[in-house]
């Protein structure tokens, strides 16, 4: 059996909304002909309660898939009941997240009987003898996955093939947080496992079996991993091989220019020339981003980089946004690198601290005798596991006077 995995549509996303609905529009068409069955791991829609467009276009959508003739079925395993046996199956991202006790939008389209909400549940897609299981988990705080796959306890179907389908950030690909889930923590026995969530496609392993990710249908978040084509992948579970298939989507670009001590000039001269050069090569209107970096002239002030006639110049032939968070005045990253040591001039911030708490007590009369440096090393205990400690001694000091 073939299944398309196609990811977060972002229907409703403010800034390319075109491009949002143009683009899920001919991934899932172009799935629902390549496919048995469609599964969609989370953030059908840009926002909990999108628009009355966003969810008009999701029912343009899905109201044709959904009357197409297709080979495969779906029914639902377990309590949770379908309205449509069509092969559509979906899960909720954190996008759509609701609090407790509050229907999402992709509920909105289960109801119409135009796709399947497997969220914490199994739906089994059957095309003739060949059956494939899929478990679905929605988008959940992270703080609360690992708890929630030991409450649900999800297990494979014998005899089937089965995909694990959720919508989490992954340790392995964002390792700064430690409540992401792990490859490890996934539940066992599974032949695929699909995430979404993560915009650029992923080609993993978990548990020694494919670990995929399919990425975004529209451009949102600019990063750098974004620069290829979006598209969907083909899974044919007859011996678990896939496929990428892009689509027809807006080119984005993510540039970096390096300026070292720069004159305005040079660094709008650069920016101009850039831009000039992906516009030339783009048949249509790409999205670009511009990461400058580096330094500028010593003497020029703090935002001098006027960027305004740029962007008037080629705003109609591009989209354009410029970042120079990365772009500092020398003495500005003097200024910072002493902040970064704890220094003001020659003057550790720590002393400086004291200094300002002790002139305030004088100005207050307070008592001569109060050892200052001692109390204020107390309040800047920074441990969170002294902090009991710290409040505690403090507390014994002031008690003391």
């Amino acid at each position: 059996m073939k299944i398309a995995i196609v990811s977060d549509l972002h229907l409703g996303y403010e800034r390319f909304a075109e491009d949002a609905y143009r683009q899920a529009k001919e991934a899932l068409e172009a799935a629902s002909i390549m496919a048995d069955a469609i599964i969609i791991p989370g953030d059908i829609f840009d926002k909990r309660a999108p628009k009355p467009d966003a969810i008009a276009e999701a029912i343009n959508i899905f109201r044709e898939l959904s009357r197409k003739e297709w080979k495969a079925s779906a029914e639902m395993r377990g309590a949770k009941t379908a309205f449509t046996n069509v092969p559509i199956l979906a899960i909720p991202g954190t996008h759509e997240r609701t609090s407790a006790g509050k229907e999402n939008a992709l509920k909105l389209l289960g109801l119409a009987g135009m796709l399947i909400d497997i969220s914490e549940s199994t739906a089994v897609i059957s095309n003739g003898k060949e059956k494939v299981a899929i478990f679905g988990l929605g988008g959940i705080s992270d703080e609360r996955v690992k708890e929630k796959l030991k409450e649900l306890d999800p297990k494979p179907i014998d005899g089937m093939y089965n995909i694990f389908l959720f919508h989490q950030s992954v340790y392995e690909l964002l390792p700064f947080n430690s409540d992401f889930i792990k490859y490890e923590d996934l539940p066992v026995g599974f032949d695929l496992y699909v995430d979404g969530h993560i915009h650029n496609p992923v080609e993993a392993k978990a548990h020694g079996k494919p670990f995929l990710i399919p990425g975004s249908t529209v451009l949102t978040q600019m990063k750098d991993a974004e620069q290829g084509s979006k598209g969907f992948i083909l899974v044919d579970t007859k011996d678990s091989s896939h496929e990428i298939i892009p689509i027809n989507s807006r080119k984005f670009f993510s540039i970096r220019l390096n300026f070292e001590d720069s004159s305005t000039p040079h660094i709008l001269e650069k920016c101009e020339t850039a831009l000039s050069q992906i516009i030339t090569k783009s048949a249509s209107k790409p999205i670009v981003k511009v990461h400058l970096e580096g330094t500028m002239q010593a003497g020029l002030q703090f935002g001098s980089l006027n960027l305004k006639p740029i962007l008037s110049k080629y705003g109609r032939d591009a989209f354009i946004e410029i970042d120079q968070s990365k772009l500092t005045i020398p003495e500005l990253a003097k200024s910072i690198e002493d902040m970064r040591e704890n220094r003001i001039g020659d003057l550790p911030i720590k002393d400086l601290g004291a200094s300002f708490m002790n002139a305030k007590l004088k100005e207050l009369n307070f008592d001569k005798s109060i050892d200052v440096s001692r109390l204020f090393e107390l309040l800047d205990e920074p441990a969170q596991s002294k902090k009991q400690k710290t409040v505690d001694e403090a507390l014994k000091f002031l008690n003391a006077l």
